[in-house]
């Protein structure tokens, strides 16, 4: 069975350009996908505590020499982590916030980034084997034509975590100029329809 990891992270509900680039998304493949596994991390409607000292703590303490508390600490990042390596693909859809990801996205990469499992000791990933797409929603167009191309930090950022990670099959789907929506200018349907959501070899057996 195919299992897809969805991470949601924006706020704005039925408004947000994001959660609408998703729901095309999980429409498309669950056609392709008729007995594929979907598990959902809604970072807007359960939010992650952001690293703390004794969690940095519990993290730079071996698992054999970890107290209960210590344990406890990393209870919820553990989860996180066994979410993505138990998935075959993995999609982000995020909006962009001047230029950079969610502070919530940043939250879910700091639990997910450990040592010794989603990145060897090494600095090798140890997430391999997996797709990955991101839905990124920006206010912004960062085509190969625009001025402002040097500032689409957030594709590049995702990119790179999940790069370092392992994961080297990526599919970006741009929605660039969202804020046209926002301003009227254009549907939600309009805009979302005019995407290249799910292309064919992203198909899996």
């Amino acid at each position: 069975m195919t299992g897809l990891l969805v991470v949601e992270t924006s706020p704005r509900g039925n408004a947000s350009v994001s959660r609408n680039m998703t729901r095309r998304y999980l429409a498309e493949w669950q056609a392709l996908n008729p007995n594929g596994k979907i598990i959902t991390r809604d970072l807007a409607e359960e939010a992650l505590p952001r690293v703390t000292m004794p969690w940095l703590a519990a993290y730079f303490t071996p698992p054999d020499a970890q107290t209960a508390e210590m344990k406890a600490q990393l209870g919820l990042s553990d989860t996180l982590v066994r979410e993505l390596l138990d998935c075959d693909e993995l999609v982000i859809a995020t909006p962009v916030y001047n230029y950079n990801i969610p502070a919530a996205l940043k939250a879910w990469v700091d639990h997910i980034v450990r040592k010794g499992l989603t990145l060897g000791f090494d600095g090798s990933g140890l997430v391999t084997g997996k797709k990955a797409t991101l839905l990124i929603a920006s206010g912004g167009e960062y085509g190969e034509s625009s001025p402002i191309r040097d500032r689409d930090i957030a594709t590049q950022y995702l990119r790179m975590i999940l790069n370092i990670l392992g994961i080297e099959d990526i599919t970006t789907v741009a929605g660039g100029g969202a804020k046209n929506v926002d301003l009227g200018q254009i549907s939600m349907e309009d805009f979302v329809g005019k995407l290249d959501m799910l292309p064919a070899e992203k198909t899996f057996a």
